[in-house]
């Protein structure tokens, strides 16, 4: 009888045993499959990112650069026709004197002084069609979209009540109706940020709600996984 109860004891013993290391292999592999779902999300992110900074470098990279080196058109300074050679008795009468006579380079000037502003303005206008592209790709950078993460963690700080997975998808889906939001989705990345220590889970009844971290937790929480670990002596 003796022996029997022994066996019988070991074998509960194993038992319960097997079934606590089932249960947290368990939750370890949804642990694991909320982290890669994430991870998953924010690569598709940065994935859109790279394609729309590829297409605004092509876009730079696509408008000519005007040519500062040739001459503006229209400001050629154009010589002025030459006299008629006077008779030979009369040439010293009708040849004007050094002083009245216009030097080559005072009838350069004003040619030469056209030449500069045209020359300033032409640059001016290809620094300004230039800096539209900088421009463009400011703007096309602040624009881009963010993680699902970030708009899930921002959704659950502006709320002042739980929420359910459905109703966090269908409010993301509302306010951004670009996106293909699944409530499948939104449900592991909220247990991504439970996990984190991000969000916190409450149970009513058959249902799981969401809320926002408390900030001190969330705190003390990042301060403990940023404490370096002691050096074995």
């Amino acid at each position: 009888m003796s022996e029997n109860a022994s066996a019988t004891e070991l074998t509960s013993q194993y038992t319960a045993q097997v079934t606590a290391d089932l249960e947290r292999n368990t939750k370890e592999q949804e642990r694991v499959g909320v982290e890669i779902a994430a991870l998953q999300e924010q690569l598709a992110s940065l994935q859109r990112d790279h394609t729309v900074l590829v297409n605004i470098q092509q876009a730079i990279d696509a408008v000519p650069v005007p040519d500062s080196t040739a001459p503006p058109s229209g400001n050629v300074p154009v010589p002025a026709p030459r006299k008629k050679a006077a008779p030979s008795g009369r040439a010293e009468r009708t040849r004007p004197s050094k002083k009245t006579r216009p030097s080559r380079k005072t009838a350069a000037q004003p040619a030469q002084t056209a030449g500069q502003t045209a020359g300033k303005s032409t640059g001016k206008s290809a620094g300004k069609s230039a800096g539209k592209p900088s421009a463009g790709k400011a703007e096309a950078v602040q624009t881009a979209q963010a993680t699902l993460v970030d708009l899930v963690r921002r959704h659950l700080t502006e709320q002042s009540e739980p929420r359910s997975a459905a109703e966090i998808a269908t409010a993301l889906g509302q306010a951004h109706p670009e996106r293909a939001i699944k409530t499948t989705v939104i449900r592991t990345t909220l247990e991504g940020l439970v996990a984190k220590t991000q969000a916190q889970r409450s149970k009513q009844g058959s249902s799981v709600f969401y809320t926002a971290a408390d900030p001190s937790r969330s705190a003390a929480t990042a301060r403990s996984e940023e404490q370096p670990e002691p050096a074995d002596a």
